[in-house]
């Protein structure tokens, strides 16, 4: 069956009125669709009977299905697990900011990229998400709570460039003013560092926040940390960055997790005002939330602020991300690894 949530508003029209529909009751599907964000054909009151029916037969409706909601007793962040129509599960997570509230979404069903950090990756990479599948985790959070969502972050389980073309249309279709219309500004899309993927979007006349998880300054370094290293040099994927800037006017974020004794030296610090500098990118350093199944420890917080300090007095722009949703398995992957686990015991 086709998947009616993938389509923008001119395929949708045209798909719609070669099934027999008049132009603007394809309008009016689109708008339940993406505007309304109803949960199925049924509520899709101002059309009759017999063709929500007719809809049904002919097409797929993606609607999320949320699992388990967790909500932090420490700062109200709430994770949630979607199950998927083929029993496969995703997180997202919304966070409540005083700028509005954002919502980290997953786009992929588990991780090919194995960094050696994230319990996204530990039991690989399962399938691509579709549009549909990325838009409702947004649109069922949105609905859930009744609040709007205001920025996106794709920079939950899965590599975002690794999906490459379901990505492009989902950002199409979260920005489109026919729908819930985010500004291209307010979404980040976050990769490990695929290399054409990154120089494709440079070409794509978007305006999104590109961020790079970086999490070491030399190579040799990075690739204990992260496979991907083995394939794209630091060098490669400055020249990138660079490219997205002259293209876009958007600087790059450098995601920085930080390893107690891997990657926060002195000399890893100097190393990132390097690398920062040399492409105008702002750092985004993350004290690393530890998961079982790895060796890795957090950072000391005064580690954490001396790192960022050192930074800043190179003229570097830096920030340290708000931790959130510590106590609800807050990690990209962890409730869905801990969901599957005791599913397989049950």
């Amino acid at each position: 069956m086709k998947d009616i949530k993938s389509f923008n508003k001119d395929e949708l029209t045209k798909e719609l009125v070669e099934f027999g529909l008049q132009k603007f009751r394809a309008a009016q599907v689109y708008d339940w669709l993406h505007r309304k964000l109803c949960s199925g054909f049924d509520e899709m009151t101002n059309l009759s009977n017999e063709l929500r029916e007719k809809l049904k037969e002919e097409y797929e409706f993606v609607c999320l299905e949320p699992e388990r909601v967790q909500t932090s007793k420490l700062d109200g962040t709430q994770k949630y697990l979607f199950k998927l129509s083929d029993g496969n599960y995703v997180e997202s997570v919304l966070m409540k900011y005083k700028h509005g509230n954002s919502v980290c979404i997953s786009s992929q069903v588990g991780c090919r990229m194995g960094c050696r950090f994230c319990a996204s990756t530990l039991d690989g990479l399962t399938r691509n998400l579709k549009p549909s599948e990325m838009l409702d985790q947004i649109y069922r959070i949105q609905a859930l709570t009744g609040e709007r969502v205001s920025n996106v972050v794709v920079m939950g389980t899965g590599e975002p460039m690794d999906n490459y073309d379901n990505l492009i249309k989902f950002i199409r279709l979260l920005t489109d003013e026919n729908g819930l219309n985010i500004s291209q500004r307010n979404i980040t899309v976050s990769t490990c560092g695929i290399v054409e993927n990154m120089r494709r979007l440079s070409e794509e006349d978007l305006s999104i926040t590109l961020a790079l998880s970086l999490h070491s300054v030399t190579d040799e370094k990075r690739r204990t940390l992260m496979p991907i290293a083995n394939k794209y040099s630091i060098n490669e994927l400055m020249d990138a960055c660079k490219y997205y800037f002259e293209k876009t006017g958007r600087r790059v974020t450098f995601e920085y997790s930080l390893v107690r004794d891997v990657n926060d030296l002195d000399e890893d610090a100097n190393g990132l005002i390097a690398l920062a500098g040399s492409v105008h990118a702002h750092v985004n350093l993350i004290p690393v939330n530890p998961i079982k199944e790895r060796d890795y420890l957090e950072t000391t917080r005064q580690r954490v602020l001396a790192f960022k300090d050192k930074l800043e007095k190179n003229q570097i722009n830096v920030t340290i991300r708000r931790e959130m949703g510590r106590d609800i398995d807050g990690a990209c992957g962890q409730l869905r690894k801990k969901t599957m686990e005791e599913k397989t015991l049950n």
